[in-house]
């Protein structure tokens, strides 16, 4: 017997207790069955910080809250991160199991994009606590992390699923856009760079390594949102645990449009006429009918979500899904209220953001019970153990 199947075998019958970590067998545990979607939390608390800073209106203690807010995503990248080195220290094989999943393997790609919005936060956010020097010299430090991991995940992750894993044709889910929207994270973040990179050659290649990522994650999301499209059309629904990463293919379409427009609001600190105002117009030529889709999806995602939570929608870390991705939603529509003037998109974006928060705050509040618990850190198997009531 494995020593997995004597941990589901003896959950049962330990005696309950109460306090920190009650549902797990020892408190280490935490560690043994520690995987990368844990890194969503700290998107979608990142992005509560950073989309509050985009919003074209700024009632007043916003600004002081998301402060609060993109610190509390700092910490817990920090914590999460040391976290994360003692899983692969102490448990490799759980680690490189994780790694490669053909579901959890794909998660891989939120560590990325949790230190990238984390950085941007600390540019926008943080500069009002460390200094624009030191917020600046952070913000190179993750964006430089985030950008090189989460190109490695782009390749290697839909290599190993190309070369080893076994896909049927009702397999695609939201999750297969994780590793790819990582490079579009480092396009969007990355405009927030632009002004503080050496002008001339070093400030001309950033911008077009960006639009080079944006360009690539693009085009892979298109192949997925299709795949996705096709297996909701053919499969239907499928199992109600995977419904809230319906909710990812918000990710790319809200990024690539707050990507375009924030890269093109730069593009003339590195490119000269007409190439700029190019760029420029562009973030709103291509932002509008992407926007148009992203509110179009996000009705459908909303109306699968309410038909399935009237059965039952159970708790787990893909509700984090329904965060960031709203998030990416408001920082592209308050890019196109920048650049069009648009009352429209102004009222947009604050309505999405009110979304966004009272997402936050129940998905928040779920994942600290669940993990003060030890609920959240148990493998599905002893999961199912934990559920059940003592005898």
């Amino acid at each position: 017997m494995s020593t997995q199947q004597q941990m589901q075998t003896r959950q049962p019958t330990r005696p309950p207790r109460a306090g920190l970590f009650r549902d797990l067998n020892r408190p280490s545990d935490v560690f043994s069955n520690l995987t990368p979607n844990w890194y969503a939390s700290i998107m979608g608390t990142g992005i509560v910080a950073g989309a509050a800073a985009s919003l074209p209106w700024q009632p007043s203690g916003l600004h002081t809250a998301a402060i609060v807010v993109w610190a509390l995503a700092a910490i817990l990248l920090v914590a999460l991160t040391a976290a994360t080195v003692t899983h692969w220290v102490r448990y490799p094989g759980a680690a490189r199991r994780h790694l490669l999943n053909p579901v959890m393997g794909h998660f891989y790609g939120a560590p990325p994009m949790a230190m990238l919005t984390v950085g941007a936060g600390t540019i926008l956010l943080g500069r009002d606590v460390l200094g624009l020097r030191a917020a600046v010299d952070i913000d190179w430090v993750l964006w430089f992390a985030g950008t090189i991991t989460g190109l490695a995940v782009a390749v290697v992750v839909p290599f190993v699923m190309f070369t080893r894993h076994e896909v049927k044709p009702d397999s695609a889910f939201g999750g297969w856009l994780m590793p790819v929207v990582p490079p579009m994270v480092s396009a969007t973040t990355g405009a927030l760079l632009v002004p503080y990179a050496p002008a001339g050659q070093a400030r001309l290649a950033l911008l077009l390594c960006c639009y080079a990522m944006f360009g690539m994650s693009l085009l892979a999301s298109v192949v997925v949102i299709t795949l996705i499209w096709y297996r909701l059309a053919v499969y239907k629904v499928g199992l109600a645990a995977m419904v809230p990463t319906l909710w990812i293919v918000l990710g790319p379409l809200g990024q690539s449009v707050a990507a375009a427009n924030l890269l093109g609001g730069v593009a003339s600190q590195a490119l000269p006429r007409p190439y700029s105002t190019a760029l420029q117009a562009f973030g709103v030529v291509y932002g509008v009918p992407v926007w148009g889709f992203a509110v179009m999806w996000a009705a459908i995602a909303a109306a699968i979500t309410v038909r399935t939570a009237r059965d039952h929608l159970p708790f787990s870390l893909t509700w984090w899904s329904f965060t960031f991705p709203i998030g990416t939603v408001v920082e592209g529509t308050s890019g196109l209220a920048l650049h069009t003037g648009s009352d429209v998109f102004r009222v947009a974006a604050m309505l999405f953001y009110v979304g966004l928060v009272a997402a936050w705050i129940i998905v928040a509040v779920r994942t600290a019970r669940g993990s003060l618990r030890g609920t959240l850190f148990l493998a599905p198997g002893q999961l199912a153990a934990a559920d059940r009531p003592a005898t």
